[in-house]
């Protein structure tokens, strides 16, 4: 399965004490090139608590429905490494000003 930055994914996170998994909503962080490079992809959270997403870099996407999410979502700046495995189906796309938007964020966040 070809993955590409913008993409968003449906991942099998695993909780913290390895008990069970959560499928949850993400975003393809990572390149092309990375991927040709790299195992694991890079993602960034999404999440449907949108009136939890108060923080400076946090983002209400403006066009989720179109990216395949079922509610309204938001991304929040919180990295994560993940094997391809645990994707569980591809959702959509963000659109070119949600995902700019994104970008924008992971760069404040990581200092870019």
């Amino acid at each position: 399965m070809a993955f590409l930055t913008g993409e968003v994914v449906l991942v099998r996170y695993p909780y913290t004490d390895l008990t069970a998994v959560k499928a949850r909503p993400a975003v393809i962080c990572s390149s092309a090139l990375y991927h040709q490079e790299q195992p694991d992809l890079v993602l960034a959270a999404l999440t449907s608590n949108v009136a939890g997403a108060t923080g400076s870099l946090d983002y209400v996407l403006q066009d989720w429905a179109s990216a395949g999410l079922r509610f309204p979502t938001a991304f929040k700046p919180v990295v994560v490494t993940l094997e391809p495995s645990l994707v569980v189906h591809q959702l959509g796309t963000l659109s070119d000003r949600d995902w700019s938007e994104v970008q924008a964020r992971l760069r404040l966040a990581l200092d870019l």
